[in-house]
């Protein structure tokens, strides 16, 4: 198949998936379409098991959005594909590139498709071929509808056999649905990618290359001797300030008592301040740990105060997981609980990067490389498990967290809220019946605009 075919059939197949019908079952089915389409006809450019993975995480990700069909879901689902379809058509480019690359075909597809001659073959109409045309089908055609329009005339059965109908199709909508059908399929099939792609990925290498192990001064009014040890002094004012300030951070959260009813303000903000130490933390050693000076056989003293100092961030990020745990054992489960823990790891996995980078001289691009895989992952994590009735589940066994109000404002937990309220004799919130009167609409959706998650929830 050339590429105009990929682009037509997938235009097709949007178009009878999504034409009066809401977005739902019907997506998932156009991913797993699209997976199938790289599988069968680019399987033979799969270079390593990575791309293997992608088809399964993006199976994975289809069947997450129809059995829940919510934001996480579907951006897993999206982006798993868009990976695969990057992995498996441009290896040599780098993962991080895939976001700004979304962003500048978003726009570029507005315009390119009247590009004509960059995606549509060229050919010569042979005389044959109009030969064809005329004699096997206008000809047919003209004689067909003048014997119909006197054939009409003399029975009126006849005639209404083609005349006594009506169409049932809204044009309006179906026009929207080919032209969206078309915008995300020459998106997903072709794809423009910049030259300044190309040249910016010898920049994202996870490597130096020989011409970058000189090292050179960052600041051309400062020699190396200076940055250097600018760099020293730093790390040692930055590594006693953190020290005092994780012994103050620690007795505030666990030998200073605080008020119930400010805890939750006080854990916020402390986990507030460690999000933004670490991220200015790894900042810093990108700043002097770039070019040559990996390789300065003279910053002994910098490498070991830079390993000191991601310690002391990792001791942080520990004491802060510690207290989350202590808080969630008081307060119970919620959402953005669930989101502290998840940036405290990927947050502990930077650090650990950082450290690599340091010990095994890689560039900074190599922490971008390989924490977008992680990022990644954490939003496969997030769209395929129910955290909704994780949260409700883990409350209602510990007795925390289990205000009606609360449990009617988490997604996919019906079931176990509903049995909590049987058991307990609760009387249902306002939000409790708004919830009911949405279940019982997304059952009676059509087939392709379902979410499998109500079809097996009991009335």
């Amino acid at each position: 198949m050339k590429k105009h075919h990929f682009i037509f059939a997938s235009s097709f197949v949007f178009t009878l998936l999504f034409y009066n019908q809401s977005v739902g079952l019907n997506l998932a089915i156009f991913g797993l379409f699209l997976t199938v389409m790289i599988v069968y006809f680019f399987k033979n450019q799969f270079a390593n098991k990575s791309h293997w993975w992608l088809v399964f995480t993006s199976v994975l990700s289809c069947l997450s959005f129809a059995w829940y069909g919510d934001f996480a879901s579907f951006l897993a689902l999206f982006l798993s594909i868009i990976m695969l379809q990057f992995r498996t058509q441009l290896v040599e480019l780098k993962l991080i590139q895939l976001v700004p690359l979304i962003v500048v075909n978003g726009f570029a597809s507005l315009g390119r498709p009247f590009l004509f001659s960059q995606w549509l073959p060229k050919r010569e109409l042979k005389n044959d071929f109009a030969k064809k045309l005329i004699a096997y089908v206008m000809i047919p055609l003209v004689f067909l509808l003048l014997f119909f329009i006197v054939y009409s005339f003399g029975s009126d059965h006849f005639s209404a056999l083609f005349t006594d109908y009506t169409l049932d199709l809204d044009i309006f909508e179906l026009l929207l649905i080919v032209l969206i059908g078309f915008y995300i399929s020459f998106s997903f099939w072709n794809y423009w990618v910049p030259d300044m792609s190309y040249e910016l990925n010898e920049k994202l290498a996870n490597d130096f290359v020989i011409a970058e192990e000189v090292n050179e001064p960052t600041f051309s009014f400062l020699d190396l001797d200076f940055e250097r040890k600018s760099g020293e002094i730093t790390l040692w004012l930055l590594n006693t300030m953190l020290l005092v300030f994780i012994v103050t951070y620690n007795y505030e959260q666990f030998f200073e008592v605080t008020a119930s009813s400010s805890l939750s303000k006080a854990t916020h903000e402390r986990v507030n301040a460690v999000i933004f130490s670490t991220i200015m933390a790894v900042g810093v050693l990108l700043f002097y740990f770039k070019g040559g000076f990996n390789f300065d056989k003279k910053a002994i003293n910098l490498k070991r105060l830079a390993k000191i100092w991601i310690v002391l961030n990792a001791v942080l990020i520990i004491s802060t997981f510690v207290k989350n745990s202590e808080y969630v054992a008081f307060f119970g489960l919620t959402y953005k609980r669930l989101g502290v823990y998840a940036f405290l790891i990927l947050a502990f996995i930077g650090l650990g990067y950082t450290f690599i980078k340091i010990i095994r001289q890689k560039t900074n691009a190599y922490i971008f490389n390989q924490m977008a895989w992680f990022f990644y992952g954490t939003i496969l994590v997030c769209a395929c498990i129910n955290w909704g009735n994780v949260i409700t589940v883990y409350n209602i066994s510990v007795g925390k967290g289990v205000e009606p109000t609360f449990l009617c404002s988490l997604n996919f937990n019906d079931e176990a809220r509903e049995n909590y309220f049987l058991a307990n004799k609760i009387n249902a919130p306002e939000q409790y019946s708004y919830r009911q009167g949405f279940v019982h609409q997304q059952k009676k959706e059509s087939f392709l605009s379902k979410v499998l998650y109500y079809e097996f929830i009991k009335d």
